[in-house]
């Protein structure tokens, strides 16, 4: 399992220890409910500019690892 990109940051006193955008108060499931609700990257940066383009390939890379991580927990039992 690799780790998580050095974009997405977890500190147990932030966010309730939820994995967030570059230690900004934003969480990779609020990027990720904007995205599934329907708005585009570009109307995520728009409303929110303190985000970085390089910051959704991020979220992407994130979700896309899940299954990897889940397999590694199981393993580890």
């Amino acid at each position: 399992m690799t780790g998580l990109n050095p974009r997405i940051t977890v500190e147990a006193g932030k966010m309730g220890g939820k994995p967030c955008i570059r230690g900004l108060r934003f969480t990779v499931y609020d990027l990720a409910s904007y995205l599934a609700s329907g708005m585009t990257e570009d109307e995520i940066l728009k409303e929110f500019p303190y985000l970085e383009k390089e910051d959704f390939q991020a979220v992407y890379e994130f979700f896309a690892s899940i299954p990897e991580r889940i397999a590694v927990l199981e393993a580890s039992r």
